[in-house]
């Protein structure tokens, strides 16, 4: 039976499509497919992972399928996930942004009952980095502008309406913008491994996931939201004050598992577990001497290594500071089954969650699409 297959052309949709959404869509989405055709059959034998596997008929349906050039009819979106959805969004943000006052800010996620609280970060200057250690010098000064930032690590209330529509409530084509952010596959596992949910840190997702839910929020509140940059994250951490006298008091640190956000005191400007529970992204590529040649932020060029600060609940004290560098690394995806590895999930990184921030000034199109889009989310 198998061997007639060769005789006929597949039929995507009554033969492949069967088999993708059966053992692999949960995990891969069709661009995926055509960036990675060349692998598609040498990883048939370990499909999907965790078992089962494909039976000897699939394999051979697939195979075909590749051998044949790969169709994959494509379902058309008002919107792609390109520049120029960056710029619809553009308009949106500009427009809705206008008259906001710079002062702290409950916003509601809409199509949930998720709040998330901003606080209005002054602009200034301070004396960023700490000779005493290699990658955190020279110490310097820097300027940043205002800027709001979330009083708390995004939490998997928050998180998981982005990673799981049906939680949110949105039906397709409501919001043509929203549609058109690109959202992690279907996780292989339960990614809070047990440490919990309501009101715990969101953790594990890559830089790359971590800049998709700041488009996707952003698109769904009409505010633009990214990572902030290193310089940011550090002023905002140190609140124009030393390290804390007390750390047991404003951090999470040395302990088994992550704990709810806000339970420790905040710092000087209303920012809750800046240090400790966990290590937090910033949009920076890492590094090491980046501090002996500042600028405002260096944009994605490799995988890795990007840069997370603060420490986690994970890390001792000495690593739990406000100048404390981390620099992500291809181990933090070492569990993880898929070949090649997930873009949306560092499974071995349980100390790692993020934080976002929505500058006063709404930046170009351009610059906004490349705070979104580090292009370079692919292992290599």
């Amino acid at each position: 039976m198998i061997l007639l297959l060769a005789l006929f052309a597949v039929d995507f949709q009554t033969e492949v499509k069967p088999i993708l959404d059966k053992q692999c869509n949960a995990c891969h989405d069709r661009a995926f497919y055509l960036r990675k055709k060349d692998k598609i059959v040498g990883s048939l034998a370990i499909m999907p992972p965790g078992g089962p596997g494909l039976n000897a008929r699939d394999k051979a349906t697939i195979g075909k399928w590749v051998a044949e050039g790969l169709e994959y009819p494509e379902v058309k979106k008002g919107l792609e996930d390109d520049l120029s959805l960056t710029r619809n969004l553009h308009g949106q943000i500009v427009k809705a942004s206008a008259k906001d006052a710079f002062r702290n800010y409950k916003q509601r996620i809409p199509g949930s009952d998720v709040n998330y609280e901003m606080v209005a970060v002054p602009g200034g200057t301070f004396k960023m980095g700490n000779n005493a250690v290699a990658d955190e010098g020279p110490e310097h000064e820097r300027e940043v502008e205002p800027f709001w930032m979330a009083a708390r690590e995004v939490t998997w209330n928050e998180y998981r309406l982005f990673m799981f529509a049906q939680i949110s409530g949105e039906e397709a084509g409501a919001n043509i913008a929203v549609d058109a952010v690109s959202r992690p596959t279907k996780p292989y596992v339960e990614m809070s491994f047990g440490m919990g949910i309501e009101g715990y840190p969101a953790i594990s997702m890559t830089h790359h996931a971590a800049n998709k839910y700041a488009q996707w929020l952003s698109a769904k509140t009409g505010h633009f939201y990214r990572l902030p940059t290193e310089a940011e994250w550090e002023y905002a951490c140190k609140a124009n004050a030393g390290p804390p006298e007390k750390l047991d008091e404003v951090a999470i640190y040395g302990k088994q598992q992550y704990e709810l956000v806000g339970k420790k005191a905040a710092n000087g400007f209303g920012l809750y577990d800046m240090l400790g529970n966990v290590m937090e992204w910033t949009t920076d590529q890492y590094q090491k001497e980046a501090y002996r040649n500042p600028q405002a932020w260096y944009p994605s060029k490799t995988p890795y290594p990007h840069t997370a600060r603060g420490g986690s609940w994970q890390d001792k004290a000495g690593r739990v500071t406000c100048t404390a560098r981390f620099a992500s690394d291809p181990s933090w995806k070492q569990q993880d089954p898929n070949l090649p590895k997930s873009i949306w999930y560092h499974t071995d990184a349980l100390g790692l969650g993020f934080r976002l921030v929505r500058p006063v000034k709404t930046p170009a199109p351009e610059e906004m699409h490349r705070f979104w889009n580090n292009g370079v989310a692919e292992d290599q």
